[in-house]
């Protein structure tokens, strides 16, 4: 099937494998798992899985997420935020949904409010710390 460099097909992702290490900025339209290390910002207009050993420090914007791994960074995510119960997390937190699994560590505020847009300088003082032991 013929299709030009525009037009995203469903199967389309990108991988960075265990053992990979990034510094920098990472964009992509297509989805994104992260099972290596990532220190920058990772910017994905569809879905990022980052894996049981997956490591992100700095910035995540994306639509969805399924946080498995360790990230500390500021997490921006326009639908919903997913944490496995083997996800440890570490920053200020701006999405519309969030399911946090029990065993999951999260450390940092969330905001969930309607209007939780780029612009927004100063996050809300929750701070919630979930941990199952």
């Amino acid at each position: 099937m013929a299709r030009n460099n525009n037009q995203k097909v469903a199967s389309d992702f990108n991988k960075i494998v265990v053992g990979t290490k990034i510094k920098g900025e990472i964009t992509s339209d297509a989805d994104l798992r992260i099972d290596g290390e990532v220190e920058g910002t990772v910017i994905v207009k569809g879905k990022i899985v980052l894996g049981e050993s997956g490591k992100i420090s700095g910035e995540l914007k994306c639509k969805n997420a399924e946080i498995q791994g360790k990230i500390n960074a500021q997490i921006r995510v326009e639908e919903l935020l997913s944490l496995k119960e083997t996800a440890k997390v570490e920053g200020n937190v701006f999405t519309k949904k969030i399911a946090i699994e029990p065993g999951a560590v999260l450390s940092g505020s969330i905001d969930m409010s309607a209007n939780n847009n780029a612009q927004k300088q100063n996050p809300p003082d929750v701070k919630i710390k979930k941990d199952a032991s």
